[in-house]
């Protein structure tokens, strides 16, 4: 079973397997921040579903990078809805498919050999410079170090909802810590990355892995790094 919550009003995060995407319902219909591990389109309609909207109500898919458990179903997703799929232009080539992806290491390795790669797609606008508007109410923060390319969404409802993908990465017990390293292209430009997302306002906070933080997120960042109270 797919594990759907809604962590504010309208904003719903899917786990699939070992990672999150997000769905966001708007007036213009529904809004996927990245699509999970390749082989789980079916996941994602039975979580519309039970949102009580179909695939054809999503109408744009942003993408935080071009690592193959977050742009797994986008093709999919793109060529039966007719979803507009925004990515930063710095990871552009890898997820049509112009260039390869990095040879993946560790679990990640692991993971493709048994689950595949993602299907290269076309993308209909690229985000480049440091902070766009690709949607209405979304903003998009270039967060480079885990991948060249990689990008946050700040959403302005409730507070602010930051979609950190995974430049950072939510704990158990509320604390926000560094995304995955281990397959980031420059581990200090992530750290710098996610201080640069601590500079914001927000009240909420989901990733690519771990859990979500509600209630005075950014504090959590602050406090990682080095921003907080006690700080020199």
């Amino acid at each position: 079973m797919a594990r759907v919550r809604e962590v504010v009003d309208g904003v719903f995060e899917l786990s699939l397997g070992f990672v999150n995407m997000h769905l966001v319902v708007t007036d213009d219909g529904v809004v996927l921040v990245d699509t999970g591990l390749p082989r789980n389109s079916k996941r994602i309609d039975r979580a519309l579903r039970g949102l009580r909207k179909q695939i054809g109500d999503v109408t744009a898919v942003l993408l935080t990078h071009h690592h193959f458990d977050h742009i797994g179903n986008v093709a999919d997703v793109r060529r039966r809805s007719g979803a507009r799929v925004f990515a930063h232009a710095a990871d552009a080539p890898i997820i049509t498919g112009g260039i390869q992806a990095p040879e993946p290491k560790g679990l990640a390795r692991l993971a493709t050999r048994l689950i595949g790669t993602a299907e290269p797609t076309k993308l209909d606008q690229l985000i480049t410079g440091e902070e766009s508007e690709p949607l209405d109410g979304f903003t998009a923060l270039h967060t480079p170090g885990h991948t060249r390319g990689h990008v946050s969404f700040l959403l302005d409802r409730a507070g602010g909802i930051l979609f950190a993908g995974d430049t950072a990465s939510g704990t158990r017990d509320g604390k926000v810590t560094s995304g995955p390293t281990q397959v980031s292209i420059d581990a200090a430009e992530q750290g710098r990355s996610l201080a640069k997302l601590a500079t914001y306002e927000f009240e909420h906070a989901v990733f690519g892995h771990g859990r979500a933080v509600s209630g005075h997120a950014v504090e959590r960042f602050r406090e990682y790094a080095g921003n907080g109270p006690g700080a020199s």
